[in-house]
């Protein structure tokens, strides 16, 4: 026995070196997103990295950063880093990526939706083809969608349930179709990196914002800094896991299979937990104190009326093409 045991003890030591070796060669990717550690935007990239390396049996995982940190809090030069190759992987929501691909602005036309069903046909089908086709020439490519939501106005001046009473409100926007359509109700809309907006509320500096309650609204408690909401669904707001294109074709086949399995599955679980969490918030809200008006069928057409002119400016900028593409798609869903 004594003879064997240096060549067990030399083979441990092997195993135990090539273990070592394994892990150290791990590769980690980089993974920005723009909101807080709370919400479901941080929750479906934690739980891409978890799949990526359970897929990849340990070769790839991900470090996830929030609040944009990578980018130096800017929330719109995230996706522009990711396409020349300075971060891996980004999830953003398309109109924070509207300055680099103005036609990703189609998800977010005022009131293209009613539905999720609808929703679906675009982010899940084919016409959402179109605009990954755009992303990769731009260097991202897409791996799978999620929900940021249909977008809800909150402000603390008073309630909002006519175009009239948005007039004159400082409403903080995230893109520049927000700024088109705030201008078109009449509001003052100023963009601001999310990063400063709670702060901007709390000091009045600004009276308002708009964003989904599921994604955003309460996972970043902004009901503690807004008094009324409205959930006029004037918006819908799609989120995209994507990976630099150059990282993405570094990778065989069979990697690239893994990790797209891998952002489908995460994306899949963070636009449910959004939905939940969106269907059981408005009960939530007003728990919390906030007033909370849900518009009926009349006073939602007088804003979709309001909003038309910022709708056919943006639908020209995207162009006929996508914006069909897209309606013919709802027109199936119904």
């Amino acid at each position: 026995m004594g003879f064997l045991q240096p060549g067990i003890t030399g083979l441990a030591a092997i195993m135990a070196g090539a273990l070592a070796v394994g892990a150290a060669s791990a590769e980690t990717l980089r993974l920005s997103h723009n909101t807080g550690d709370t919400t479901t935007w941080h929750k479906g990239a934690e739980r891409f990295a978890e799949l990526l390396a359970e897929k990849t049996g340990g070769e790839i995982d991900a470090r996830v950063f929030p609040n944009a940190q990578l980018s130096g809090g800017d929330q719109m030069r995230q996706a522009e880093m990711v396409g020349r190759g300075a971060l891996d992987l980004v999830v953003t929501s398309a109109i924070n990526v509207t300055p680099l691909v103005p036609e990703m602005a189609v998800f977010s036309l005022p009131y293209l939706y009613a539905d999720y069903a609808q929703v679906d046909a675009t982010t899940q089908g084919p016409a959402a083809d179109m605009l990954e086709e755009i992303l990769r020439e731009k260097g991202i490519e897409v791996l799978a969608w999620g929900e940021n939501g249909f977008r809800e106005v909150t402000n603390s001046v008073r309630p909002i349930k006519s175009p009239e009473d948005m007039r004159g409100l400082n409403m903080r926007v995230a893109g520049p179709m927000y700024i088109d359509v705030m201008n078109a109700l009449g509001a003052n809309p100023q963009q601001m990196q999310w990063g400063e907006t709670l702060t901007a509320l709390q000091q009045g500096v600004v009276d308002g914002q708009e964003n989904p309650i599921g994604a955003v609204i309460i996972p970043q408690q902004v009901y503690e800094v807004q008094d009324h909401l409205t959930a006029w669904h004037y918006s819908y707001d799609p989120i995209f896991l994507g990976i630099s294109k150059a990282k993405w074709d570094s990778y065989d086949p069979e990697t690239q299979e893994q990790i797209r399995a891998a952002a489908e599955e995460a994306m899949a679980y963070q636009r449910d937990i959004t939905r939940q969490s969106t269907e059981e918030g408005i009960a939530f809200l007003r728990e919390k104190g906030m007033e909370v008006y849900e518009p009926n069928e009349a006073e939602l057409a007088a804003f979709r009326e309001a909003t038309q002119p910022a709708f056919d400016q943006w639908a020209d900028k995207v162009g006929t093409d996508i914006v069909g593409a897209f309606q013919d798609a709802i027109a199936e869903a119904n």
